[in-house]
């Protein structure tokens, strides 16, 4: 029975990844193009732990769920900054974006290569990013981290 849910779990998932739409940047609109360019610049923000520019980035109301919790802005700045978690690496492997009105919703495949408690971690996960369109400016509303059953691609060495 237990495998039987398992399978079907990974059968769901598989169809699902298998239906997600990459999105080329030749046929992004422009709205999906600047919340793929932010989203790409807050990768490189996190694995900097440039917490001014994420600041600016994460709307007031944002919320971060994880694999160890949930919390809002300020919390998840302090995380970046005190090193609690260093997004020390995302490998991106495919993007897709949804835009409706002045809400966007952004998909992405990744491996993340992280510190968590001084010990180095590699998962894959979906990470699902909602941005809201406020006064002309995108800023993040919600960034969910979604561990996938697929077995990690990025090549890399784990230090204990």
């Amino acid at each position: 029975m237990k495998i039987s849910i398992i399978a079907l779990v990974m059968f769901i998932a598989g169809v699902q990844f298998s239906r997600a739409q990459t999105t080329s940047p030749a046929a992004a609109t422009k709205a999906e193009q600047q919340v793929i360019d932010l989203s790409k610049n807050k990768w490189t923000w996190m694995a900097d732990k440039n917490v001014d520019s994420l600041s600016v980035l994460f709307n007031e109301k944002c919320v971060f769920v994880h694999m160890g919790g949930s919390w809002g802005k300020q919390q998840e700045l302090n995380v970046i900054k005190s090193g609690g978690i260093w997004y020390k690496k995302a490998e991106v492997y495919s993007t897709s974006i949804k835009v409706f009105g002045n809400t966007a919703i952004l998909l992405n495949d990744i491996d993340l290569l992280a510190v968590v408690g001084g010990n180095e971690v590699v998962h894959s996960f979906m990470v699902t990013e909602v941005y809201i369109k406020e006064n002309g400016k995108w800023t993040m509303g919600s960034l969910t981290f979604s561990q996938l059953l697929r077995p990690v691609k990025m090549k890399t060495e784990i230090k204990q």
